[in-house]
Order: C-alpha cells, then sequence, then structure tokens
C-alpha cells in the first residue's frame, strides 16, 4: 500500500519550489529518450532523480523523485509529479510510484548518485541471460567502473532484487540484471542515460562479435581498462 504524507498540505507547496518542477522536467524528457532510444518499450523501465529542495520550509531532506507506474511518458505533465522521501513515503502527487521504487532506493541509500536509470533495452537484456559478467570488448566498460556484472534474477520490484542490484553496482555504476535489463547511475539524468545506452551499445557489440562462426572476440585486460580509465577522467572539453 502507498505511504501517504503526514503532511497534506506539503505536496501542494513542493509544486512551487523550482528545484522540484525543474527536476521533474528533466525526468520526464530523460524517460521519453528512454523511448525514443529504443531502450524500453511502452510503459516499462523507470527513473529518477535525487533533488534537494529550494526552500528547507518546503521539505527539510532530500526527495526522490520518480517515473509513475503504467502511465506512459508522453502523457506525463506538471500536475503528475511523484515524490517521496528516501525511506519510500510518498509526499507528492496521486499517482503510485514505479512497482521499482525499492530498486531506486537501494541505489540512492547505498551510493553517491543523484541519477538513477532502469531500463529493458533489448541486446543488453539478451546479455543478461547469457553472462555473469558481460566481457569486455571495448574501453567504454572503464567509464562504468569495470567489467559489468549481472545481478542474479529475483522478481520485479521485490527487495530481493534490490539487493542483489546493490552487489552488483559495487564500484559501478552499471549493471544488468538477470532475465530483465539494465540499471545505470550518475550525478545527473544525462550521465545515467548516456551509460544506458553506452551498455546497450557495448551489449550489441559483443554479441555481434560473438555470432561469427568461428572466431572469438578479443578482450580487454585489467591493465588496458585501468589505463582507458585514467585516460577517460580527463575526457572532454575543460570545465564541461
Amino acid at each position: 500500500m502507498r505511504k501517504k504524507s503526514a503532511h497534506p498540505g506539503r505536496p501542494w507547496q513542493l509544486l512551487e519550489d523550482q528545484a522540484v518542477a525543474h527536476a521533474w522536467h528533466d525526468l520526464v524528457e530523460t524517460a521519453r529518450a528512454t523511448v525514443r532510444d529504443g531502450l524500453v518499450v511502452g510503459t516499462s523501465g523507470n527513473v529518477s532523480v535525487r533533488v534537494t529542495p529550494d526552500r528547507p520550509a518546503v521539505a527539510r531532506e532530500d526527495l526522490v523523485l520518480i517515473t509513475p507506474t503504467g502511465v506512459a511518458y508522453d502523457r506525463l505533465g506538471p500536475e503528475d509529479t511523484v515524490a517521496v522521501t528516501l525511506d519510500g513515503r510518498q509526499v507528492l502527487g496521486t499517482l503510485e510510484p514505479t512497482s521499482e521504487l525499492p530498486l531506486h532506493l537501494a541505489v540512492y541509500r547505498t551510493a553517491t548518485a543523484r541519477a538513477v536509470v532502469h531500463t529493458h533495452a533489448p541486446h543488453a537484456t539478451a546479455v543478461s541471460t547469457l553472462v555473469d559478467t558481460l566481457p569486455p570488448v571495448h574501453y567504454m566498460a572503464a567509464a562504468l567502473g569495470g567489467p559489468v556484472r549481472t545481478a542474479p534474477y529475483a522478481l520485479y520490484g521485490s527487495q530481493e532484487l534490490a539487493g542483489h542490484l546493490v552487489e552488483a553496482l559495487r564500484d559501478r555504476t552499471a549493471c544488468l540484471l538477470r532475465n530483465h535489463g539494465t540499471v545505470t547511475t550518475g550525478d545527473t539524468l544525462t550521465q545515467a542515460l548516456d551509460r544506458a545506452a553506452q551498455l546497450e551499445w557495448m551489449c550489441r557489440v559483443w554479441l555481434l562479435a560473438r555470432s561469427v562462426p568461428g572466431h572469438t572476440p578479443s578482450l580487454l585486460d585489467a591493465g588496458q581498462l585501468d589505463a582507458a580509465a585514467e585516460r577517460l577522467r580527463d575526457y572532454g572539453q575543460p570545465g564541461g
């Protein structure tokens, strides 16, 4: 059962908070991008972002904005904002949060991430049925903290799945979920979405390479990944 706010007036105050409003706008745009980019189909997958309200009088704790369950992303507007506290208490919105709320909260309770993107990307989901760790076929694995692990299967929306996820994400910013999909984290929604796309691309590359009869894909070793990670620290424009 959804937990109700102990402060009936608070949700309406939160709607006027600029940090919350801007974060919800970015979250909806990110969720729509997962559909546009082929990372999810329909209402599968979900997105969340951790936000600190502008006004302490409105909320004295960080909130987690999260997509609601079973609602097409192109139908979401400002009035559909859903927010919960880190203990799962809903303080904003009349729509039910995604059933994967335990998964998202587990990330925020155990990591410094500010955004989480969960997808059912097809190539990555296929790989999740084949291996315990995505073989390092490309140096971009270093950008995710190293070879991407596969969390054991558990029923979606369960605390068991959330526990498996936390272990698979240890020292990583991405993982596969067995027979399910992917989870990526980031300091921003843009970063988490980019990592989801990179993970899907690497899974596709590995599947293509291993499908060639008589050939085995070459893999990068730990030293090569470490060198790539060092180089990637300076990637991009200065101050960007």
